[in-house]
This record gives structure tokens, C-alpha cells and sequence, in this order.
């Protein structure tokens, strides 16, 4: 259920106060661009189209909410075997992901008993191979795709990954890098903090703040409670490009 108000900002002098922290993963917790323009590429050209004409509809986003939008009326069963087809070919290529700069050691900060989740709109088999390839533990909750009927930017992936760690919405700080997950953090009630490494900073101006990478985020973890410091920085577009 989507909060009925917005709550107080979990922001305090010096940082973000709260009990759990909710990451998205391409773009945040690895760079894979490489891999989504190659599978999406592949699919463009299957049905006559170019990168580009797909490309502004991928970023955060269900396979098959992109191939609803770039293609609308193609019968449902095909959309869905489109979007398998694409995921799958993305599951064995991710010899080039990475992970973004700074976000294994804040990920490590985060040991038990701190709380924390990856919220994606990728299947789950995509969602794990791209966190192996970054090298990055499994996450104590996991939300995929297959978990939400909606996509981002509803809130239901968040919301979802705040009641599976137990913690209320309004105590969670999310960590996204495009605007349709800062859209969805919003709507779940919860402050988000902005990575510039696939967006313009004209085009995250939706969150609480906004910094280059991972390296500017900083973490304490005590008596249950989590503080997380962001020094803001420029966001300048990385190599990351659209993902």
C-alpha cells in the first residue's frame, strides 16, 4: 500500500538518519551499460528500429514496460517472450560489468545487523549474475521483477523490500541514479540520494542530493540505526550512459 502523506524528510544535519538502506542496482551498485545496449540493440534491430528510439525507455525499468512503450498493441504473450529474450541475453554478458566506484566499501559498511536491499527491475537470474560480476555479497532481500507487478516509477519495489526488512518506509534511504526510481522512491515516502553515473544533474534534481559516485557516501551504523553522509557533488554523466 502507497503511503496516504508524504512523511518528514529522514534527512538531519550531517546526514541521513535511518534504519535501512534500499539500492537500485544498475547504474548504482554496478555499470553495465555495456551489456542492457548490447541485449536492447539486438532487439531494436529484430523489429527495425534503432538504439535510439528504445533507449529513453530502459532506464529503471520492467523489460517489459520498455517494449510496451517503444512497440504499444503488440499482443501481451509476445511482449513477454520479447522480454525474456532480452534478459536472457543479458544474463550471459556481463564480462564488462563492473561495479561503480566506492559502493563495494559502502556496501561492506553495511554488515549485520545493519539492513539493506536491492530493489530492481530486472528478473532475479539478471539481478544476480550483474552482482557477482560486481563481486558484491547477496543481499539480505532481494526485489526483482518477478516480485512486483508494477515497475518503476510505482513504489511497489520499495515497498516492497521495506516490509520484507521489516523497517517502516518512511525509515528507509534510498539510492538511485534515474529519475523513474527517484519518481518511485518519492512515492514510496522515502529521501533518495542521486548517483550521477547515468543522468545529466538537470535531470535529478528530484532528489535530496546528488553525487558523483559512491565514494561520496559515507556510513555509520550504531545501535540499530544507520547515518549515512553524502557529500554532495557535480554528478557529471559517466561512462555509464543510458541504462
Amino acid at each position: 500500500m502507497e503511503p496516504s502523506t508524504r512523511p518528514p524528510r529522514a534527512r538531519e544535519a550531517g546526514g541521513f538518519e535511518v534504519a535501512a538502506v534500499l539500492f537500485d542496482l544498475d547504474g548504482v551498485l554496478v555499470l553495465s551499460a555495456g551489456s542492457i545496449r548490447r541485449a536492447w540493440t539486438a532487439w531494436a534491430r529484430r523489429h527495425g528500429l534503432a538504439w535510439e528510439a528504445v533507449a529513453p525507455h530502459v532506464p529503471g525499468r520492467h523489460a517489459v514496460d520498455t517494449i510496451r512503450a517503444v512497440l504499444p498493441g503488440r499482443a501481451e504473450e509476445l511482449v513477454e517472450r520479447d522480454a525474456r529474450w532480452v534478459n536472457e541475453r543479458q544474463v550471459h554478458d556481463v564480462a564488462d560489468v563492473a561495479p561503480v566506484a566506492g559502493m563495494p566499501e559502502l556496501v561492506a559498511a553495511l554488515a549485520p545487523p545493519a539492513a539493506w536491499a536491492v530493489v530492481t527491475g530486472c528478473p532475479r537470474a539478471l539481478a544476480v549474475a550483474r552482482l557477482r560480476a560486481g563481486a558484491y555479497p547477496d543481499p539480505p532481500v532481494l526485489v526483482a521483477a518477478e516480485d512486483t507487478r508494477r515497475g518503476k516509477p510505482a513504489p511497489d519495489g520499495y515497498l516492497r523490500a521495506a516490509a520484507r526488512l521489516g523497517v517502516d518506509p518512511r525509515s528507509c534511504l534510498v539510492v538511485e541514479d534515474a529519475p523513474a526510481g527517484i519518481e518511485a522512491a518519492r512515492a514510496a515516502g522515502m529521501p533518495v540520494v542521486a548517483v550521477g553515473t547515468t543522468h545529466r544533474p538537470a535531470e535529478l534534481l528530484a532528489a535530496d542530493v546528488v553525487v558523483a559516485a559512491g565514494s561520496c557516501l559515507g556510513v555509520h551504523c550504531a545501535g540499530g540505526r544507520l547515518r549515512v553522509v553524502a557529500r554532495p557533488g557535480p554528478g557529471p554523466r559517466g561512462p555509464e550512459g543510458p541504462a
